[in-house]
This record gives C-alpha cells, sequence and structure tokens, in this order.
C-alpha cells in the first residue's frame, strides 16, 4: 500500500475499515477467484461468535457465517470477486496495489465491491462488542460469482439454505448504489429482465427477383415498428415504465443480391412489478400475429434473466434512511433504478432486501477508487442499520 503526503488530516490513517479493505484490494479476486478474500473475513468473523461454512459449488467459493440461531436474523451479503483490471499499463498505480492519494483510496474492487465488505465486517466487530446479547441473528453471504456468470454463487448459498429451511428476514446487500456522496441513494429493489431472441424465416433468393423469394425484414419490419412504441405499463410507485430494446438484428449472407432467408432479432424487456413475463410474451406474440407472422413463420426463445423485486417501506428501508441521515446529514433517495444484483436471488427467501453502498461511478473502470472518508461513514451506517434491527427497544 502507497500513502501519498496529501492524505487528509482529519482521518485516521489505522483506521479498522480501511485497513481491512486494502488487506482486501491486494488480493487479485478477478472473478470467479476469491485468491483469499473470504478466509480473511471468515478470521475476523470465527472469533465474535459466527459459524463458518463454505458452500462451495464449481469453481466458485461462496460463505456462509452466522451468530445466533433466534430471529430476526438479518443478512450481510455481497461479493469477493472484481471485474478484470484491463490494461494494467493505464493504471496511475496498479490495480491490486492500493494507493491512498489525494483524499482517495485507488484499486480495482474499491466501489465495487469489497469497501461494503470490509465496512460489513467492521460494523459487526463494533455491534458485537456493544451488544453482546443482542437478540437475533447475524449472517454473512458471501460469493466469489457474482461479476461472472452467477450460476454457482449466491443461487447455490440460497438452495441450500432453504432445502434445510433457514428463514432470512432483513438483507443488506453492500452493492455500490450511491450517485455522487454517500448515502445519496439505495435500492429499495430492481427491475425484471426479460430477453428474447426471435428469428424469421423466408425464402432466400436473388435480390433481382424478389416474387421468388421471401424478406424476412420485410415481414418483422412493421411488427418491431409497432413494439418499439409500445406502452408496457405505466409503472408505479417505485418503478419506471417498463422498457422493450432491440439489441442486436443480424441477417443476410453479406452480398447485396442476395434475399436473407432468415433474419435474427434480440431484444430484452427490463420490467417492473406492474407487468410479468407471461403477460408481456404474450403481448409480443400478439403483435407479431397482428402483422401476419404466424407461429410457423418464426422461432421465439426467451431467457427469464431475473424477476422484479421490491422491499416497501418498513423496518428495513426505515432502517437505511434513518442511518444515512444519521452518519452523513443526507436525506437519501429510495430508487429501483440500475441493472440487476444478486438481491434477484436472495428477495424470493427474504421478505425485506436493501442495497445500501458507496458511489457507483468509478465500477469497473481504470483508476477505481473511493473516497477515503467514506470507508469510515460506511461502517458506521451499517454499524447504525444492525442497532435499529437488532437492540432497539
Amino acid at each position: 500500500m502507497s500513502t501519498s503526503s496529501t492524505f487528509p488530516a482529519d482521518l485516521d490513517p489505522n483506521d479498522p475499515t480501511t485497513l481491512l479493505a486494502e488487506a482486501l484490494f491486494a488480493r487479485p479476486s478477478v472473478t470467479p477467484d476469491d485468491a483469499g478474500c473470504m478466509d480473511l473475513i471468515a478470521a475476523r468473523l470465527a472469533p465474535l461468535g459466527f459459524a463458518i461454512e463454505f458452500i462451495d459449488r464449481g469453481n466458485t467459493r461462496n460463505l456462509w457465517a452466522r451468530r445466533g440461531t433466534a430471529r430476526p436474523l438479518v443478512v450481510l451479503a455481497g461479493h469477493t470477486d472484481v471485474v478484470p483490471t484491463g490494461p494494467v499499463e493505464r493504471w496511475t498505480t496498479p490495480p491490486f496495489s492500493p494507493s491512498r492519494r489525494d483524499g482517495k483510496l485507488y484499486a480495482r474492487g474499491t466501489a465495487d465491491m469489497k469497501s461494503s465488505l470490509a465496512a460489513f465486517v467492521v460494523a459487526v466487530e463494533q455491534f458485537v462488542a456493544a451488544y453482546p446479547d443482542h437478540p437475533g441473528s447475524i449472517a454473512f453471504l458471501l460469493t466469489s460469482d457474482e461479476e461472472g456468470d452467477a450460476t454457482d454463487g449466491t443461487v447455490a448459498v440460497v438452495e441450500a439454505l432453504t432445502r434445510r429451511g433457514e428463514q432470512l428476514d432483513c438483507c443488506i446487500i453492500g452493492e455500490p448504489t450511491s450517485v455522487g456522496t454517500l448515502g445519496d441513494m439505495i435500492k429499495n429493489g430492481r427491475r425484471g429482465s426479460l430477453s428474447g431472441k426471435l428469428t424469421v424465416k423466408g425464402i432466400q433468393g436473388h435480390i433481382a427477383y424478389p416474387h421468388l423469394a421471401k424478406n424476412p425484414v420485410h415481414m418483422v419490419a412493421p411488427a418491431l415498428a409497432e413494439l418499439a412504441g409500445v406502452e408496457w405499463d405505466a409503472g408505479n410507485e417505485y418503478f419506471p415504465p417498463t422498457t422493450w430494446q432491440i439489441s442486436n438484428i443480424h441477417g443476410g449472407t453479406g452480398a447485396t443480391n442476395v434475399i436473407p432467408g432468415t433474419v435474427e432479432v434480440k431484444f430484452n424487456f427490463r420490467f417492473s412489478t406492474a407487468s410479468t413475463p407471461e403477460g408481456l410474451q404474450e403481448r409480443l406474440v400478439a403483435v407479431l400475429a397482428k402483422h401476419g407472422l404466424a407461429p410457423a413463420d418464426y422461432d421465439l426463445d426467451w431467457t427469464l434473466g431475473a424477476k422484479p423485486f421490491l422491499t416497501g417501506r418498513g423496518p428495513l428501508v426505515d432502517a437505511a434512511v434513518s442511518a444515512i441521515r444519521e452518519v452523513t446529514g443526507i436525506d437519501t433517495e429510495v430508487s429501483t433504478t440500475g441493472g440487476t444484483s444478486d438481491g434477484r436471488f436472495i428477495a424470493p427467501i427474504c421478505p425485506q432486501v436493501v442495497e445500501v453502498g458507496p458511489v457507483n461511478a468509478t465500477s469497473h473502470k481504470i483508476d477505481e477508487h473511493i473516497d477515503l472518508a467514506a470507508l469510515p461513514q460506511l461502517a458506521a451506517i451499517y454499524r447504525s442499520m444492525l442497532e435499529k434491527l437488532l437492540a432497539h427497544d
């Protein structure tokens, strides 16, 4: 770790969250390699009375660590894996050599999301020291497969917990949710993702003799034009309206004198709780039929990447909002914007899920970083949430 002469004078250079975060940043845990991050975290949790369990699958490491057996069970969830660094020579300092400079801490994983993991651990250490006999239970759910395929990570843990009947009550996910400054936004839900691949079948032929061919691009074009303008729903209190977007269109042989035999259209719905996957599928097929496309004219394959989930105002969201206000003075925005997260796997077995984390602006970028001042503040937010959920009168 390198430290510049501009390290802020008002911050503790030995802040426990910062030191643990730097130890995690130094481990090159490019997905799905955990690179020893969970062993480091487990070593901090075991002395606090956590039962340590690794639920590994394939080449993915997963940690389930629980303290206590009573309810409510508050789960702290996240991932130790990071995305590849990109060209190392473009980093100002090596991506796995944490560098403090100009009031910031630079390394891969600072924003997404090892800072949150360090803050989780320190928050729990401080909470348990203050409330050793707290009611309820605390658990960590960590994976090294969030940035990759996400098939052997949180999914595997959730399946194991479901089989043995463990019931979760609240889950705090440390994804980077803030926009401009720590605490200005949290996520109380995420939109669903439904993808489709539509292959329209025509008849290939010479472009000079269209009466002897059947152009699939022409066949599908009117339907695509209508689909682009459909209002799928109006959204609701928490979600924006559902959107439909084409991501890829491919047809033809590359020659300029050949009518293609097929055209492939890939598209995606980002949908709210105001719609269902089944309803969206039925409406899209109805538009195809309206424009003369019968089932025999096309193949349509669907992939449901994620169902939407939502946690309304209640104990968990209120704890997050209140804790952020106490620590930062900010009135946070409660939002469902953005892509998907592992919350989609946890929500079916946990009635309350919220994402609270650092600023997202540099996630996955060259010279990813976090404000040094945000690290102890993040730990303080998580500790305050635990107090409101498990130590209230």
